[in-house]
């Protein structure tokens, strides 16, 4: 088998590879314009994936890349929401442009399998909660829309015969991560700064990033086509109020708490009904949704201890790494 995943140097997808590359499934070529996703999320799997540096904006590239492949995993996106709110033609043109020319060069290529990312997101604001797959598709903010939109691609693409599986992703969360809620509060409370809420109503369904891997190898590899959309979350709400003690308590902490108006573009409460995730991937809601928080809390402490470490250096190079 040879996988490809796109945007494979980011959070998600870097777990992704190491997962593959350690079950030797076959040979796995990692695709990533690096917008967001950083080589070195790769380290531990660099000599046994190929990278590439390019866009799945460009089309003839990403035909190109795409011959010769069994299995894509589509993750290269503008992937969350005040990401979109301030770059919103790279939004669109990756998320939505760029999502068109991978179905299409995998059709071109005969995959057997697209599996794409997808997001709660494409809800909106729901009434009902746990929020099942069936539920109004209403997104609140132009990254839902692109999401969205990128599910209805699958669609038609599957009419011709292409094999989409559609995973609409929670919260997830674990190490590598950066620019989300989880690392941003922990980089905070760990400096000692205030931690925004805005609203501070929020109800998020944080699942856990090695929960997440072992559905999208699932949904790839098992003999049944997965032909309806998976909700892939815990089941469980977490108030972002008891996110914040708990942060301060694995940080040890004494930061103070700081709430601002809410913003219109981010959904108010979200969790996940998670029957199809069970039903197709034995995936189990956990007692704890945030059991492995202190995992994430010491690998943002390491990564503070390295950028101490590189702006002690005084050389230009680590001075301007450091005000990133």
């Amino acid at each position: 088998m040879r996988f490809l995943i796109t945007g494979g140097a980011g959070f998600i997808g870097s777990h992704l590879a190491e997962r593959l590359v350690r079950e030797q499934l076959g040979s796995v070529i990692v695709l990533d314009n690096l917008h967001r996703g950083n080589t070195e999320n790769l380290s531990s799997c660099w000599d046994q994936v190929s990278f590439v540096k390019g866009d799945i904006r460009d089309l003839p590239f990403i035909e190109e890349i795409t011959q010769g492949c069994t299995h894509v995993f589509h993750l290269a996106s503008q992937s969350n929401v005040m990401g979109a709110v301030q770059e919103p033609d790279y939004t669109l043109s990756s998320n939505i442009t760029g999502t068109h020319n991978v179905l299409q060069a995998a059709t071109r290529a005969r995959v057997s399998r697209v599996v794409f990312a997808s997001s709660r997101e494409v809800y909106g604001e729901s009434t009902v909660l746990p929020v099942v797959e069936d539920a109004p598709l209403l997104p609140k903010n132009l990254y839902g829309v692109s999401k969205l939109t990128g599910e209805l691609f699958c669609r038609l693409f599957a009419r011709d015969g292409l094999e989409t599986v559609v995973l609409r992703l929670a919260n997830v969360y674990g190490t590598r991560d950066l620019g989300r809620v989880i690392p941003l509060f922990i980089g905070k409370a760990l400096d000692g700064q205030p931690l925004n809420l805005y609203g501070g109503q929020q109800t998020l369904d944080l699942i856990w990033i090695e929960t997440v891997v072992d559905v999208l190898m699932r949904s790839a590899l098992d003999q049944q086509f997965i032909d309806e959309p998976v909700n892939v979350g815990s089941g469980k709400g977490v108030a972002i109020t008891e996110l914040v003690q708990r942060i301060l308590g694995a940080t040890q902490s004494q930061s103070s708490v700081e709430f601002f108006r809410a913003r219109e573009s981010e959904v108010v409460a979200f969790v996940a009904d998670i029957q199809r995730a069970q039903k197709y991937f034995s995936v189990v809601s956990p007692e704890d949704p945030l059991a492995h928080l202190i995992e994430v809390v010491a690998w943002v402490r390491a990564g503070s201890k390295r950028r101490l470490s590189t702006a002690a250096g005084a050389d230009s190079i680590g001075q301007e790494f450091l005000r990133e």
